[in-house]
């Protein structure tokens, strides 16, 4: 059975201090665990995990992967689908939506167990993600993870067809 994963993307235009112009921004986070720990390109994702189709939607499973990452209720308001994306073993389904005034000032990050040293029988908690920040779609493009990079271009492609460049 194929795995399934559903993630968020969320979005914000920044005006300029002058007013004049706008930049578009996406919340990524950067992988928790020791082996992301010194990585930087290509070790962040977006809010994502696995669900089960036959107990919820991606919609529904992408909204409580964001909350349970990050601690945070991701944004109400109109939800863009971006489509399925293949990542190894798995498909996501991406969905995006501009943001309503998040805080990630104090995100509380969902954990996961690992042994760790390998073969250690020792049992460790780490952050599922350990840190999460705005960046404009050229920079996330270089730090997302290569299975995710086209999300970037599908979220540009997605606001232009709606009127927001």
């Amino acid at each position: 059975m194929p795995v399934t994963s559903a993630g968020l993307l969320v979005y914000r235009l920044v005006v300029s201090a002058s007013g004049g112009s706008s930049a578009l921004e996406v919340l990524i986070a950067h992988m928790g665990g020791p082996f992301w720990q010194r990585k930087d390109a290509g070790a962040w994702t977006i809010p994502k995990g696995e669900y089960d189709p036959a107990e919820e939607s991606p919609l529904q499973a992408a909204r409580r992967e964001f909350r349970e990452e990050l601690g945070i209720d991701p944004p109400d308001g109109p939800v863009v689908e971006l489509g399925s994306f293949a990542a190894s073993r798995k498909t996501i389904s991406v969905f995006a939506i501009e943001d309503t005034g998040l805080d990630i000032s104090r995100p509380v990050f969902g954990e996961f167990e690992l042994e760790w040293p390998p073969r250690s029988g020792r049992t460790v908690s780490f952050p599922e993600v350990d840190r999460v920040e705005w960046m404009q779609p050229a920079v996330a493009a270089e730090k997302l993870t290569a299975s995710q990079r086209p999300v970037i271009a599908a979220l540009a492609a997605a606001l232009g067809a709606h009127g927001v460049s």
